[in-house]
């Protein structure tokens, strides 16, 4: 039998464990589809805003893993007044949550959950967003 993993002094990822985790994500990004991201800011949280979640339509906070928030690129034009830096914002607990039921590992959940609200921002479609993944993967 194998060496056991002693738990009693294990501690969840932190915020700043999935942040690295999530740069770690956003470094194997092929280079074009980050350049192509400008000046997209990528925040991790332990959870959604009540009032984002309320927006939404969401009960349960663990629900929701990210959140694109901005104007996808599609919908933007050169007219638009300039706002808020568009935002991926990767939730934390639900990530853990759902890693914790599953076998992925935490870092393809978050790779995962950053392309796909990335692929939000520029308008993919879910099949040009698992391509993505693949790369950043591979």
């Amino acid at each position: 039998m194998s060496e056991e993993f002693d738990w009693r002094g294990a501690a969840s990822p932190s915020l700043s464990d999935c942040e690295a985790l999530a740069m770690q994500a956003w470094n194997r990004l092929p280079a074009h589809f980050r350049k192509m991201c400008g000046d997209l800011v990528v925040r991790v949280e332990d959870f959604a805003t009540d009032e984002i979640l309320d927006e939404m339509g969401i009960d349960d906070s663990y629900d929701l893993m990210g959140l694109y928030q901005g104007v996808s690129l599609n919908n933007k034009s050169v007219g638009d007044v300039p706002r808020d830096p568009d935002m991926v914002f990767l939730y934390r607990r639900p990530m853990l949550d759902y890693w914790c039921e599953g076998e992925e590992t935490l870092g393809d959940i978050i790779t995962h959950v950053l392309v796909h609200e990335i692929g939000h921002h520029f308008g993919f479609s879910d099949d040009d967003m698992e391509q993505i993944e693949t790369e950043a993967t591979a």
